[in-house]
């Protein structure tokens, strides 16, 4: 029988034609995407992540290339947690696939991450804060409580969870040895307006101060603190004694509920207006400088009190936050990119939380659509807009990357981290159409696992192939 390459398409949504996104990228190529970010940006022999692809290496807190510096800077500390989150990710994205040589893969190269990032950060002893590698902002710590319990939750490791609460307490309660007060802004110490939520600062170790009435209050503390509490309550076990010490490290699973229901409480009235979210808060009216992280993390935490409460006030707010990003943070349907330093972490950041609302909050099919098309495209955009060499791209999805632009790992994380959490064969029913592509030119040929079948392969070639399923030039591709 004559052999033939049949490219599998996506059937598009039923009556959706004219609102469909053309999309050109498979799952092959999202998996892609995610290995060529950890060949860019991946130190292999620490097992954290570089700056920039200016780096040689990740060695220590730096701004790297921005300010000239390829003496080895490493991502900041608290993106780095996002980044580790994507292993996690890839994980259960192999595991829902049922793809057992990728599970395999990716637990491997979590571990690895895991121990890289646990070795260099001093060991998440959290009250260290050696000014290379320790600890020395609240939030920084809280991305890691919430990394932390994800990895718990996914691996079933003890390690995992022991970190999570341990980081948890620490940002909370504060540190005998470093002599801060904790983030908790306690409203039976701070009165009226000066009440309520979390602050963002503590001070290092060589000049400690008790916060004052009027510190800053930020987004970007009080909605992680509320999705890291979320997590541990949902993971920690029933029948806990609740502690008597004054800065335990654990807390108790009613405890954690309790708190995520009152940090929000605090941060969805005094920092959000119509799903619209403030940066934070010093003292007199919210800030509203709009980033796209903090109107991720109220989504997030939006979702998940609703998943343990189901109460419907918290889906509507989680929508609210949503629509907000489509109808006020994108021009063009694509995400404004932010341009300040580590900033283009953002969009990773918004994968991570705006999947809950998509995938877990029992969407409509109307609400599904809305919701979804505008991350296909963004994500297609992201794709067309690559440099093809290296298989990256900058982060502001609507310009090109060229082979000679310096990529910081920030920005790069946004396409991957879409890619991860939104497969093109989803969940549910696709909005989307993979637009078929004609073949051109010679381009490797491998096995969905990545085995490597031939190289410079032509369309005729791989004509002669034994029957079944390959990947050529980004495109599933099935001789018969």
């Amino acid at each position: 029988m004559k052999k033939s390459i049949l490219l599998l398409c996506l059937l598009a949504w039923a009556g959706c034609a004219t609102a469909q996104v053309a999309i050109t990228y498979d799952d092959e190529a999202e998996w892609k995407a995610y290995d060529d970010f950890n060949e860019a940006f991946l130190d292999k022999t620490r097992y954290i992540y570089k700056a920039d692809t200016k780096q040689p290496n990740a060695d220590h807190r730096g701004n790297g290339y921005r300010d000239k510096d390829v003496s080895g800077c490493a991502a900041a500390i608290w993106c780095q947690a996002i980044m580790y989150d994507m292993a996690i990710n890839a994980y259960n994205r192999a595991k829902a696939e049922g793809n057992t040589v990728r599970m395999k893969k990716y637990k491997e190269l979590h571990d690895k991450l895991y121990k890289g990032e646990k070795a260099h950060y001093v060991n998440f002893d959290f009250n260290n804060c050696n000014t290379n590698t320790g600890w020395f902002v609240y939030d920084d710590i809280m991305w890691w409580t919430c990394a932390l319990a994800r990895a718990y939750e996914t691996f079933g490791t003890l390690e995992y969870l022991t970190y999570s609460e341990r980081s948890f307490c620490r940002v909370w309660y504060g540190s005998a040895k470093v002599g801060d007060d904790g983030s908790y802004a306690d409203p039976t110490r701070f009165e009226g307006k000066y009440g309520g939520g979390m602050f963002w600062e503590w001070q290092p170790i060589d000049n400690p101060k008790p916060h004052k009435a009027g510190d800053f209050r930020s987004a970007c503390i009080n909605f992680p603190t509320v999705i890291a509490a979320c997590l541990l309550h949902r993971l920690v076990p029933e029948g806990r004694t609740p502690p008597t010490v004054a800065r335990p490290a654990r807390q108790t699973k009613e405890w954690y509920l309790e708190k995520a229901k009152e940090i929000y409480a605090w941060a969805d009235a005094t920092l959000v207006s119509n799903g619209r979210v403030a940066d934070g808060i010093h003292g007199g009216g919210a800030e509203f400088t709009d980033h796209l992280y903090n109107q991720a993390t109220y989504i997030g935490a939006s979702c998940l009190l609703y998943q343990l409460t189901h109460e419907i006030s918290y889906l509507t707010k989680a929508k609210k936050g949503a629509d907000y990003v489509i109808g006020s943070m994108t021009s063009g349907s694509v995400l404004k990119y932010e341009t300040g330093y580590e900033q283009g972490i953002y969009a990773a950041i918004y994968a991570q939380y705006i999947k809950l609302l998509i995938y877990d909050c029992d969407l409509s099919s109307a609400l599904l659509k809305k919701y979804l098309m505008p991350i296909q495209r963004n994500i297609q955009k992201a794709y067309t807009n690559m440099d093809p060499t290296r298989g990256i791209q900058m982060g502001n999805f609507a310009k090109a990357t060229t082979a000679d632009d310096v990529v910081e790992s920030y920005g790069a994380s946004g396409m991957p981290a879409l890619m991860l959490m939104f497969p093109v064969n989803g969940p549910v029913d696709p909005v989307g159409v993979i637009k078929e592509k004609e073949l051109q030119g010679s381009s490797d040929v491998y096995t969905p696992e990545g085995i490597l079948v031939m190289k410079n392969a032509t369309q005729e070639q791989i004509n002669q192939l034994d029957s079944g399923l390959y990947i050529f030039q980004r495109k599933k591709v099935f001789v018969k």
